[in-house]
Order: structure tokens, then C-alpha cells, then sequence
């Protein structure tokens, strides 16, 4: 098998590991996309050197997690200067997670987990998503980052520390997390505010990323009875323009994707569902973040006359601010119908 060839094969084989580890990094399909290739022409130019490669595996995720940290290092400037809340580049799945996935893969996907990961330094998060994530040892780990063992588990005790002060949780039976999302999507699609409200976590809150290009609330939008007038007036608002949803698994969590009349992608959102209840409703509307699923709308860079919107407001990327107003429906998809 020539060089070129041999690099195909390990690429192939190894590409879904580099492509975890990457987007786990940087929260973007893109940036991940772009060091998944750049790794694999490392591999490349190295089998072409004649060099003899032990372990492909190895070698392929000590260049992605070091281009990821090198790539996370050269954006701090410009995650810091990011207008409103950042969410992560919404990753879409065809169907429900596997139930055999393991479960500290699927929800270190979601978009609560991979926020709270912002608050790391970029080597504590390589260590602490290698050892708690992906299974690495620490000689391993040492080997990847170019630290020592013994800082490698200096790294992780305080990264640690860190997550599970606000690690989210999430409802353990998919079963009922689907359920409360589908009754969800029903009510709010339906005008229910009585049923709405029962589904809603009395602190629940609503947060969005308009990235400066999409227009939002000015504040975090938090408090049940809030949140649910909230909702129900965005779904009655995209009927009217429109707008229907179609339901996803958006980050290993149940969403949906809105689209306008002509099918292009408005927003993603995700429900963040435990003990029964929605805790928490993530929406990305920044275009450049939906870009990867198609044509976008203009729909969201439009703000509704009857709402107090206007552009998020500089703040850190760590701080949450409310969703944008768009509108999804869990019920089959009609077009030019929002809530059938």
C-alpha cells in the first residue's frame, strides 16, 4: 500500500475520533472540519517522508487535539468580543442517539456541557475531555498535550472541579425526555399556555445567539409564566410569516429546525429537558452557524413591531443571554404551516 493510500485508509478509519475530539474543542463544525483535514495532511506528508508511523490512531489524535488547542489560543480574542451569548454550531443527528452510545459521550455533545467547557483554558479542556470523555490515560494524555503526568493530573483535578460545580443534567430515560419535548412542541404549537406552563421548570430560562446578525431580546428571559407567553407568541407569529418546524436531535438533546416558507433554515434550537421538565431552551440563530444545513433565512434578522428586540448587546460569551424569536412545531411537517 503506497503512502497516499495508507493515509486514505487511516483517515477513513480514524476520521469520526478526530472529528469528536475537534468539535468538542472548538463547538464548531467548521473549525472542526478544518482541523480534522489539516491533521490528516500532516499524517500525509509524513508517510510520504518515509517516516513509519506506529500508531496512526495516536498519531492522528495528537495533531487534531494540538490544533485544536493552537486554534482555540489564536480565537480567545475573538470569543471575548463575540456580541451576546455564544452557543455552539449545532451539530444534527438523522434519528435518536443510539441507546448502547454511552452516555457521558451523548450529553458531552450538548450544548449546555460544551458552553460550560468555554469556562476552561484550552489545555484543561484537551486534558478533561481525553480522560473523562474519551477514555485516555494520563501517560496518553502526557503524550498528546506535551505535559507531564503528574501535571496532567494536576489539570484534570482542576478542571474538574470546575465542571462539576454547573455540570447540566439531563432526564436518563429518553423515553421521557421525548415525551416531554413532544407535549412541549404540542402546546406551544397549539396555543396551550396551561399545558405549556407544566412542562416549564419554574427557573427555566431561554437562551440565544444571534452573533450581532439576528435580532433577540435584550435580556435573559427567564421565569415559567414568562417564558411560555413568550413561546406561545413566537409560534402564533410564525404561522403568520410562515414558518413550520421540523423535529431533530440537535447535540444529542430534542430540538427542531425552523424553516421559512421556502425552506430555508431560520433557527435550531435544543430543549434542555431533567426531572421531567424544560429546563432550559437554547436557540442559534446567527446565520454563519446554520450555514452547513442549508440555505438561510432572512426571517430572524427581521424584528417583530410587537416586540421589545434589538440587537444582543456586547457581553461574555460565558454569560446567557435569552432565545430569538423563532418558531418550531413537533407535529409532521406542512408546509407554509407552522403549528401542523
Amino acid at each position: 500500500m503506497s503512502p497516499d493510500e495508507q493515509a486514505v485508509a487511516d483517515y477513513a478509519e480514524y476520521r469520526p475520533l478526530m472529528f469528536s475530539i475537534a468539535y468538542r474543542m472548538t463547538g464548531s463544525i467548521s473549525d472542526a472540519e478544518d482541523i480534522v483535514q489539516e491533521a490528516f495532511l500532516r499524517l500525509t506528508r509524513v508517510l510520504r517522508d518515509g517516516t513509519s508511523i506506529d500508531s496512526p490512531k495516536a498519531y492522528l489524535a495528537t495533531a487534531t487535539t494540538r490544533l485544536a488547542i493552537s486554534h482555540l489560543r489564536s480565537a480567545r480574542v475573538r470569543r471575548e468580543s463575540y456580541v451576546g451569548a455564544w452557543l455552539p454550531e449545532p451539530l444534527l443527528a438523522d434519528s435518536e442517539p443510539d441507546p448502547a452510545e454511552r452516555a457521558e459521550m451523548a450529553d458531552s455533545l450538548s450544548m449546555a456541557f460544551l458552553v460550560l467547557l468555554e469556562s476552561l483554558t484550552p489545555t484543561e479542556r484537551a486534558v478533561f475531555l481525553l480522560h473523562e470523555v474519551f477514555g485516555y490515560a494520563y501517560s496518553e494524555i502526557a503524550d498528546i498535550t506535551g505535559k507531564s503526568e503528574p501535571n496532567c493530573r494536576q489539570i484534570l483535578a482542576r478542571a474538574r472541579r470546575h465542571v462539576d460545580e454547573a455540570k447540566p443534567r439531563f432526564e436518563t430515560s429518553r423515553e421521557q425526555r421525548d415525551e416531554v419535548a413532544r407535549r412541549f412542541f404540542d402546546a406551544a404549537g397549539g396555543g396551550d399556555l396551561a399545558g405549556l406552563l407544566q412542562l416549564l421548570a419554574p427557573d427555566v430560562v431561554t437562551i440565544g445567539d444571534g452573533g450581532g446578525k439576528a435580532w433577540a431580546l435584550a435580556e435573559p428571559l427567564q421565569g415559567r409564566e414568562r417564558v411560555a407567553r413568550f413561546i406561545i407568541g413566537l409560534f402564533r407569529r410564525g404561522e403568520k410569516m410562515g414558518a413550520h418546524g421540523v423535529p431533530a436531535w440537535v447535540n444529542g438533546q430534542p430540538g427542531a429546525v425552523t424553516y421559512d416558507a421556502e425552506d430555508r433554515v431560520v433557527n435550531v434550537f435544543v430543549l434542555d429537558i431533567a426531572d421531567g421538565v424544560v429546563q432550559a431552551i437554547r436557540s442559534v440563530v446567527n446565520p454563519d452557524k446554520l450555514r452547513h444545513l442549508g440555505p438561510t433565512s432572512d426571517l430572524a434578522l427581521r424584528a417583530p413591531r410587537d416586540l421589545p428586540l434589538r440587537p444582543w448587546p456586547p457581553t461574555s460569551p460565558r454569560k446567557p443571554p435569552p432565545t430569538r424569536s423563532s418558531t418550531v412545531s413537533r407535529r409532521p411537517r406542512t408546509r407554509g404551516c407552522a403549528n401542523c
